[in-house]
């Protein structure tokens, strides 16, 4: 299928696609004849961005409904920037960490073990998975989709055969399955998700990042192929963990020296847990080991005592 193709499912289903990067996740706009809804609204450091976008797709419209897939923070980052620009909107999430939403505990909701930040918001419904909800013109079904992360979901138009899949399903792969850092096995519920994206069988994939795509069948079994690839060898899954948190903090800051880096990886539990030692020494070793990988993938640079992005 083509990239036309592609757009006419996403104009049938009345969804606009912001594709925004790594830092902030893809937001979808669902626009029709009832409800118009926002999916996800990007990092907290984006927000004027996401807000932007959204004003100049609206025009004159309101935004309904605010539905984020799941709580990550560059899903959910722009929440209250939203909210604060459309009084009257209301926000759904999954129902998993409801009640750390309202009572904003960071360590449920890993902004603190990430070393993130997401802007406290609140929420007004939820989403259930086995429901569905009238999202612009049509019917979106609401499903679960463990893994990356335990409380996430998808959503699927049956009739255009659309997905919206979050960081369940990639072109070319998957999110961190986050469980794994925290010793809970979830590698099994990762295969789950993606036998269940297969039965529904989406001929269109809005991705959490990366380009709306169609060879489906072939980004499943370049999922599989890397599911299995961890499923070996979880400590390979570890340091690819590790680094993406690293890379993700890194596309905020742009350039950082060195020991402001060491700093936060410190206090950063995720990677805090992970040093092999409390020796200072051996930790600052164990860091600039993974940032050798990641300047070497070409993702940073050094320069001197400087961290850049690439």
């Amino acid at each position: 299928m083509t990239l036309s193709a592609a757009h006419d499912v996403l104009a049938r289903a009345g969804v606009t696609v912001f594709e925004r990067g790594w830092l902030s996740a893809n937001n979808a706009l669902i626009q029709g004849e009832g409800p118009t809804a926002l999916v996800d609204s990007g990092y907290g450091s984006h927000a004027a961005q996401t807000t932007a976008l959204v004003s100049r797709a609206l025009g004159s419209q309101r935004l309904d409904l605010l539905l984020n897939t799941h709580l990550h923070s560059d899903h959910c980052g722009g929440n209250a920037a939203l909210k604060a620009m459309f009084p009257a909107l209301e926000t759904f999430i999954p129902p998993g960490l409801a009640s750390a939403v309202t009572d904003w505990d960071e360590e449920r909701l890993t902004y603190a073990p990430t070393g993130q930040h997401c802007p406290r918001f609140v929420h007004d419904g939820l989403l259930i998975p086995g429901t569905s909800l009238r999202l612009g013109t049509e019917v979106w079904h609401v499903h679960g989709a463990k893994g990356h992360d335990p409380h996430s979901i998808v959503l699927f138009q049956p009739e255009n055969r659309l997905l919206l899949s979050a960081d369940a399903l990639w072109q070319n792969g998957f999110g961190v399955v986050f469980p794994e850092l925290e010793g809970q096995s979830a590698f099994d519920e990762v295969g789950e998700t993606l036998d269940l994206i297969e039965a529904l069988d989406p001929s269109t994939v809005v991705p959490g990042h990366g380009p709306v795509f169609q060879d489906v069948p072939e980004a499943l079994e370049r999922a599989r192929s890397r599911l299995q690839q961890f499923r070996s060898n979880p400590d390979r899954h570890l340091r690819h963990a590790q680094k993406v948190l690293i890379k993700f903090r890194l596309l905020e800051w742009q350039r950082i020296e060195y020991e402001e880096l060491f700093a936060w990886a410190l206090n950063t539990p995720y990677l805090q847990n992970a040093m092999p030692s409390r020796e200072p020494a051996l930790q600052s070793q164990w860091l600039r080991q993974l940032l050798g990988e990641l300047e070497h993938n070409g993702a940073l640079r050094m320069d001197g005592h400087l961290v850049l992005n690439a």
